[in-house]
């Protein structure tokens, strides 16, 4: 039997290069805010001495973003959002409806639970509701707790709260003089970026982030890249249920003098400077280990090893997925290149 085929045209994800102050604002919340790895955010230090001159309000406004990760409902407002200023964002906030801001807060998890989901948004007044969708995200890292307080605090508290830690936050880091060249640069970034090849998403999105690999995923139609001062040197990943966040760190070559080291070659030198974080180096280009398997092989602690690998992963000398550590080739065999690039020595 013979069958008639007549292609049609193939989809693919669309591709967007996004930057606002707004969510430079929103990143620098954040990276604040984490607690666990803040060590590890080439503007800790500038935290740490600018954290003496924040007001009171701010201070209690951030902790309380720390305790709930409210952090994370500002991303998802402002990707419904797209504002282009604080100002902005605070307007449309207070203008959608209740049921609209609950379901945009509230996290997605898989297409078969999405009804739920759908169902606590428009039950925003009930916390029981909230509490056993909270259940689903019992093993995640922090979106268990994020949902339950969603459902433990009124609509007018969460609106106002993430609005004045907006506001606040804004009106602080205004004052340093970094500021408007952080966004100048975040500008022209969104600009260099204005022609990406939609029929290669998986290959612009690598080009455009540095090396993220993205594998495409069901129901993901929608792809942002969000360049950042603020969570550098980190890429952080977020999704909906039909858009998928990238948030990568800006090339530091915007802002760059001559003579000046780039923080990711002072960040390397530093992750390589110790002992045993060259040992895990050396043995990692062996052979690829969990954590575990490298406690027993270095007879080390668990927390200890955590500690170093966190520092090499910081430089992007390895990475690790689904537990298992490696060397990331390409970023270690062009570290000593920039070194040399840096020198200005001709070889």
């Amino acid at each position: 039997m013979e069958r008639l085929y007549s292609p049609q045209p193939v989809e693919t994800v669309s591709l967007k290069v996004e930057s606002s102050p707004v969510w430079e604002v929103i990143l620098g919340i954040a990276g604040f805010t984490h607690a666990k790895l803040r060590h590890t955010f080439e503007l800790n230090d500038d935290w740490l001495d600018q954290e003496s001159r924040m007001p009171s309000s701010l201070i209690k406004n951030l902790k309380w973003i720390e305790d709930n990760n409210t952090w994370y409902g500002m991303i998802m407002l402002q990707n419904k959002l797209s504002a282009q200023t604080i100002s902005d964002f605070s307007k449309v906030l207070r203008e959608i409806s209740k049921t609209t801001f609950y379901d945009v807060l509230l996290p997605y998890f898989n297409r078969d639970i999405e009804p739920i989901r759908k169902e606590a948004a428009l039950n925003y007044g009930n916390s029981e509701v909230f509490a056993t969708y909270a259940n689903y995200f019992r093993n995640h890292e922090f979106l268990e707790g994020y949902v339950q307080s969603l459902g433990r605090y009124e609509y007018e508290t969460l609106c106002n709260h993430l609005i004045d830690t907006l506001q606040e936050w804004e009106a602080f880091v205004r004052q340093e003089p970094e500021w408007d060249k952080w966004c100048t640069a975040l500008t022209y970034e969104q600009k260099q970026q204005k022609s990406i090849d939609q029929t290669s998403p998986a290959q612009e999105i690598e080009r455009i982030t540095g090396g993220v690999k993205y594998t495409p995923e069901p129901s993901i139609w929608h792809v942002k890249l969000i360049p950042h001062v603020s969570y550098r040197p980190w890429v952080l990943e977020q999704r909906t249920a039909d858009t998928k966040l990238f948030f990568y760190p800006i090339n530091e070559a915007y802002f760059l003098e001559r003579g000046v080291p780039s923080t990711e070659l002072v960040r390397g030198h530093k992750a390589l400077g110790e002992e045993l974080r060259l040992k895990l180096l050396y043995q990692l280009l062996q052979q690829s280990m969990s954590l575990q398997e490298m406690s027993v092989k270095f007879q080390i602690s668990k927390t200890t090893l955590h500690h170093h690998l966190t520092l090499l992963k910081s430089a992007k000398f390895i990475r690790v997925e689904k537990g298992v550590y490696s060397v990331q080739m390409t970023h270690l065999k062009g570290f000593s290149e920039k070194l040399i690039s840096y020198l200005e020595i001709d070889l």
